[in-house]
C-alpha cells in the first residue's frame, strides 16, 4: 500500500498561507541564488557554523503582518508579538510564537511540513527544527516525513530536502545541519536538550556531571570546544512546536529559547497557551465540514448493583502528622442509595459514613492506609488499592466493553473490507497486568483482558453472521507494546512465527512505524492493546473503534480518546475514503453517553471552543434587585400592608391515622405496583455524538442489559425497611409477610429493601396528609397565637444580585415590593403570572412569596408561589401556587408526589384564614375567575 495525499484541501492550504503572509516584506527566494553576497537582502546568512536563517522585516512589520493575518482570520488581534512566559510572567526569548490550532486528525502534521516547503519556496528559508515532547509523537513525524516526501518531492519540484532526527550518540550529524544549503529539518525531543549542563549547581564540574548524567549531551563542550547545539543556534531555524502544550514547564520554555529560534510556530488542538494566533480549525468547524470521523458511544455501565460493599479510593491526603483517604461508597439518600465520595482516618466506619448503609455493618472499619504503597485495610481484613475497588461488577462490565468492541469490530469489518477498508480497533487500559503478564524468567503470559479477548473472539468468528470474515486465529490478530517489553519475551507470534524478544521489536515496528502494513487486509493483527504509548502522537485513519477498559474512572481526557481514531479512513490502496456513513468512530466507555458528551464538551469549553450555548451565558448580566423603600409605612394606600396582615399568621399542625390501615394500604400498594425484582444487570447504551455550535448532543440509538450473576449474605430486611421509614419492626414485619413478595429479596436484596421503603414511605406520607381518606381524616392545622412570619425578613433580599435572564423587570413599583420578580428556573408559568399581575389593573398589589415563607407539613416544609390582593365587587386575597397544565407533574408509578402532598398541607393550612383564598392555577385569569 501506497498512501496518497490530496494536496488541494482548502482548509490545510488556509493554514499554511497563514503563515507564509506573517513574512510579507521578507526577501524573495528568488533573491538567495548567492545568499552570502549582500545579506541584508536574504533569507540567508553565512555564519561561523555554516548557512543560517536570516530574519530582515522588522518587529514593527512583523506585528503589521500578524493583525493581518488575524483579522483575515476573524481572530481578534494580538497587540503586541507575544513571548513566552515562565509561571512567574518573566519572557523568555526574543522571538515571537505564533499559534495555529487544528483539530486532531484533519492533517497537522502535513500541513507544518508543507508550510516549511513553502516557506523555502516563497522566502528561502532552509532550517527548520522539530521539536516533539515524547517517542510516539517524535516517530508519528518521522513516519510522516518518510511517506510525504514523494509528494513533497513532486510538488516542489523536486527540492533537496534532508531530514534528520536527533540522536545522541551522532551529534556530528548537526554540523551538517548546520553547513548544507539544502531545507534541512531536524526532528529532536525535548528531553534530548532540555538539561543544561551549565545549570548543574554545586561544585561539580563537567566530567562529574557527565559521569553522573547531568546535562545532555548536545549541551555539553566537546574535544572541539564547541556544544553540538551551538550548530542549531548559528542557523537560527524556524522552530515547530508539536503539542506545544507538553512543553510549557519552565525548564522546557528555556530550552526552547536555548535553540535561538527565528520564530515559533506551535500546533496542537489542545492549546494551553495560544501566543498569536493565526488559524483556528476547531472541532466544531472540522465536524461540519466532515474532516473527522463522526463520534458514537457505547457505553457500559452497571444497573445500581448497591448489594455489594463497594469502596474505591480515589486519592490520598498527607499531612505532617496525619494520613486520609478519600473513598467513594453507597451512601444512603432521601431518593435512594448513591455513591458519594467520604474522607477517612483510622478508626472511621464505613457503615456510620453511609448512613447506616447494611452491607457496611460487618466491620468496615479503617484499620490502616498506607499511602506509599497507595491501599486503605479495613478491620474485617478487606484491603483496597488504588485502581481496584472492592465490590463492583467491574469485571462484568469490562468483559462486556470487549465484547462490545469485538462486535462493532465484526459489525464494521463485514461493511468495510469489501471496500477495501480495514478495520482497527484499540485498547486503552490502566494496568499493564491485566493483559499481559510477566514471570521471573522474563516470559509472558496472557492477562485476564487477553483471555477474554481470544474467548470472545472466537464466539464471534464462528457466528453464522460472519461466517468466513475472519480467517485468523484469535492469538494473531491481538497485540500490544508496553515499556516492559524491552526486557521480556513476547507472548505473540509474528507473522513469521518468531516467539523471542524478536517479536517485541516487530510489534513496535507494526504499530509505531509501519502503518501501510498495519493497514493491509492481509496482516492479522487488528486489535491493539496499548498503555500509554498510542494516547497522544500516535493515530490510524483506520482506527473505528477505541475502548477505554479502566477498573477505576479513567483520568484520558476525551479529545485526547478520540484523538487516535478521528482521522477519516483509507483503503487499500491508501485513498481517503470520505463519507459520514463509513467514517464512523465508536468509543466504548464504562461511564454514561451522556457524561461522556458533557465531559466532553466540557474538555473543549475549556480549551477554547465557543458554543453558542456558551456565548449566551457569558453574556447573561446580573441585575441587582431592589426593596421598596418605605414599603413597612403605615397609610391607607399601602396595600401590602393588608395583604400581609392577612397571611402573616403561624399554625402547627397534627396527624392521626390507624396503623392497620396503614398496613393494609403498604400491603396493596407493594402486591399491585412494585415490579418483580431483576438480578442486577450491566448495560450496553449506543448513542451517537454529535458537536455542532450550540455544544455537544449526545443521542440515544441503542440499549440491551446483560445479567450479573452474584451471590449475597441476606441482609436483615425488617431491620432495614424500619431504619428507613421510622415505623415499629412489629408493622414492618407484618407489611412484608403481607405482602407475599419475599421471594423477590433472594434476586436482588438490597433494590428490594429499597423498593419496599420507597413504597412504604410514600404509603405513609400520604397517611400524614389524608388519613384514611374519610372526611376530615389526615393532616389538621390550627393558628397559634402571637406567632407571625416576620415582615423584616425582606430587608435580607435587598440588594440581591441576580441572573437577568431569571427575573421580571417591575414597570409599575407601587404593585409589589421589589424592583424585579425572581423566577424560578426561568418558568413559563410564573413569568406569564407576574406580567399578568403587572398589566391588571385589578390586581392591586402581588408578591412572589420569599423561600423563609415556609409552611411545615408532616412531609416537608412548602412555600406557597404568590400573595396578592384582587379589588372586583369587593377586595379579595389570594394564596396561589402556578403550575403548568401540560402533565408535568404525572407519575408514571402510583405514588403521589411529595409537592402534590406540600401543596394540600397548604390548603389546609389557609383553610385557618377567613378572608384568604389558596387555589393551584396556572394563569391569573384561572385564579380570579
Amino acid at each position: 500500500m501506497k498512501l496518497q495525499f490530496d494536496a488541494n484541501q482548502d482548509y490545510q492550504l488556509e493554514a499554511i498561507r497563514a503563515v507564509i503572509a506573517l513574512f510579507v516584506g521578507q526577501p524573495d527566494a528568488s533573491q538567495n541564488d548567492v545568499p552570502m553576497v549582500d545579506e541584508g537582502l536574504s533569507s540567508l546568512k553565512l555564519s561561523e557554523a555554516g548557512v543560517a536563517n536570516q530574519r530582515v522585516i522588522t518587529d514593527e512589520q512583523w506585528l503589521i503582518n500578524l493583525q493581518a493575518v488575524q483579522r483575515a482570520h476573524g481572530i481578534d488581534q494580538s497587540d503586541a508579538l507575544e513571548q513566552m512566559e515562565l509561571d512567574d510572567g518573566t519572557p523568555v526569548g526574543t522571538f515571537p510564537n505564533f499559534t495555529i490550532e487544528m483539530e486532531t486528525g484533519t492533517g497537522k502534521t502535513y500541513v507544518y511540513l508543507r508550510t516549511i516547503h513553502e516557506l523555502s519556496k516563497t522566502y528561502g528559508f532552509k532550517k527548520f527544527v522539530i521539536v516533539v515532547p515524547s517517542v510516539a509523537i517524535r516517530e508519528g513525524v518521522v513516519k510522516s516525513l518518510k511517506i510525504t516526501r514523494e509528494h513533497f518531492q513532486t510538488l516542489y519540484n523536486y527540492e533537496r530536502v534532508e531530514f534528520t532526527v536527533y540522536d545522541s550518540s551522532r551529534v556530528n550529524q548537526l554540523r551538517n545541519f548546520a553547513l548544507s544549503d539544502a531545507i534541512q529539518i531536524l526532528v529532536i525531543n525535548i528531553d534530548a536538550f532540555a538539561k543544561d549542563s551549565t545549570e548543574v549547581k554545586g561544585s561539580m564540574d563537567l566530567g562529574k556531571a557527565k559521569k553522573k548524567g547531568k546535562g545532555n549531551v548536545i549541551n555539553q563542550v566537546r574535544e572541539t570546544g564547541v556544544k553540538p547545539i551551538e550548530f542549531i543556534q548559528a542557523a537560527h531555524p524556524i522552530v515547530i512546536l508539536d503539542e506545544p502544550q507538553n512543553l510549557e514547564t519552565d525548564n522546557r520554555k528555556q530550552a526552547i529559547a536555548r535553540l535561538i529560534p527565528t520564530c515559533t510556530l506551535r500546533y496542537s488542538a489542545t492549546h494551553r497557551n495560544a501566543y498569536n494566533l493565526i488559524y483556528s480549525l476547531d472541532p466544531v468547524r472540522a465536524y461540519e465540514m466532515g474532516l473527522v470521523k463522526q463520534i458514537g458511544v457505547d457505553s457500559v455501565i452497571e444497573l445500581k448493583d448497591a448489594n455489594q460493599a463497594f469502596v474505591e479510593v480515589q486519592e490520598f491526603r498527607t499531612a505532617a502528622r496525619s494520613v486520609k483517604a478519600k473513598l467513594s461508597i453507597w451512601v444512603n439518600q432521601a431518593q435512594g442509595p448513591a455513591k458519594k465520595s467520604v474522607t477517612v482516618k483510622n478508626g472511621d466506619d464505613l457503615y456510620v459514613l453511609s448512613n447506616r448503609r447494611e452491607i457496611y455493618r460487618d466491620s468496615f472499619i479503617v484499620n490502616e492506609i498506607d499511602a506509599g504503597e497507595g491501599f486503605v485495610t479495613f478491620a474485617n481484613d478487606v484491603r483496597v488499592r488504588v485502581g481496584s475497588p472492592h465490590g463492583t461488577l467491574t469485571d462484568a462490565i469490562l468483559r462486556l466493553q470487549i465484547e462490545a468492541t469485538v462486535r462493532r469490530h465484526f459489525e464494521k469489518a463485514q461493511k468495510l473490507h469489501p471496500l477495501g477498508v480495514k478495520v482497527l480497533s484499540v485498547f486503552f487500559i490502566d494496568r499493564v497486568a491485566n493483559y499481559r503478564v510477566y514471570g521471573e524468567d522474563g516470559s509472558a503470559g496472557k492477562g485476564k483482558f487477553g483471555q477474554w479477548f481470544e474467548e470472545i473472539y472466537e464466539q464471534y468468528r464462528t457466528k453464522d453472521d460472519f461466517d468466513g470474515l475472519f480467517t485468523f486465529d484469535a492469538a494473531k490478530v491481538h497485540n500490544g507494546y508496553f515499556s516492559q517489553d524491552r526486557r521480556a519475551v513476547s507472548p505473540f507470534e509474528t507473522v513469521t512465527g518468531k516467539t523471542n524478544a524478536d517479536a517485541e521489536a516487530s510489534t513496535f515496528e507494526l504499530i509505531m512505524r509501519d502503518k501501510e502494513r498495519l493497514l493491509d487486509l492481509a496482516e492479522p493483527l487488528a486489535f491493539i492493546f496499548s498503555h500509554s504509548a498510542l494516547r497522544e502522537g500516535w493515530d490510524n485513519p483506520n482506527v473505528f473503534q477505541i475502548c477505554t477498559l479502566a477498573e477505576s474512572s479513567s483520568d484520558i481526557k476525551k479529545r485526547q480518546e478520540i484523538g487516535r481514531g478521528l482521522r477519516l479512513c483509507v483503503n487499500k490502496n491508501g485513498e481517503r475514503v470520505r463519507g459520514r456513513a463509513i467514517n464512523r468512530l465508536t468509543v466504548i466507555a464504562n461511564e454514561s453517553y451522556e457524561d461522556f458528551a458533557n465531559q466532553l464538551q466540557t474538555e473543549m469549553v475549556e480549551a477554547g471552543v465557543k458554543f453558542k450555548r456558551e456565548m449566551v451565558q457569558n453574556e447573561r448580566d446580573k441585575v441587582t434587585v431592589r426593596l421598596k423603600k418605605g414599603y413597612d409605612a403605615d397609610h391607607p394606600d399601602n396595600h401590602f400592608l393588608s395583604l400581609w396582615e392577612n397571611i402573616r399568621a403561624r399554625t402547627r399542625y397534627r396527624v392521626e391515622y390507624k396503623t392497620s390501615d396503614l398496613i393494609a394500604k403498604a400491603v396493596s400498594r407493594i402486591k399491585d405496583t412494585m415490579p418483580p425484582m431483576e438480578r442486577p444487570k450491566v448495560a450496553l447504551t449506543r448513542a451517537d455524538i454529535v458537536i455542532g455550535p450550540s455544544g455537544v448532543v449526545s443521542k440515544q440509538t441503542g440499549f440491551r442489559t446483560q445479567n450479573v450473576e452474584n451471590k449475597y449474605v441476606m441482609p436483615d430486611f425488617v431491620g432495614q425497611v424500619q431504619g428507613k421509614t421510622g415505623l415499629a419492626k412489629s408493622t414492618v414485619a407484618r407489611i412484608l409477610l403481607d405482602s407475599g413478595r419475599l421471594e423477590d429479596a433472594v434476586k436482588n436484596p438490597q433494590a428490594f429493601v429499597d423498593r419496599v421503603a420507597e413504597l412504604v414511605n410514600a404509603v405513609k406520607r400520604e397517611f400524614l396528609v389524608y388519613g384514611d381518606g374519610s372526611e376530615g381524616s389526615g393532616v389538621k392545622y390550627v393558628k397559634l397565637a402571637n406567632a407571625f412570619y416576620e415582615m423584616r425578613h425582606f430587608e435580607n433580599d435587598d440588594l440581591m444580585d441576580v441572573f437577568a435572564s431569571n427575573v421580571l423587570a417591575v414597570q409599575k413599583q407601587e404593585k409589589t415590593l421589589f424592583s424585579h420578580i425572581i423566577i424560578d428556573s426561568n418558568s413559563s408559568p410564573e413569568r406569564l403570572f407576574a406580567q399578568a399581575c403587572e398589566d391588571n389593573d385589578d390586581v392591586l398589589f402581588y408578591i412572589k412569596l420569599p423561600r423563609w415563607f415556609q409552611i411545615e407539613t408532616p412531609v416537608g416544609s412548602y412555600n406557597p408561589d404568590w400573595a396578592l390582593t384582587y379589588r372586583n365587587d369587593k377586595t379579595l386575597y389570594f394564596v396561589a401556587e402556578t403550575k403548568k397544565t401540560n402533565g408535568d407533574h404525572v407519575r408514571l408509578d402510583l405514588l403521589r408526589p411529595i409537592e402534590d402532598l406540600r401543596i394540600e398541607c397548604g390548603k389546609r393550612h389557609f383553610k385557618n384564614f377567613e378572608e384568604v383564598q389558596f387555589r393551584v392555577v396556572s394563569s391569573l385569569i384561572e385564579l380570579v375567575s
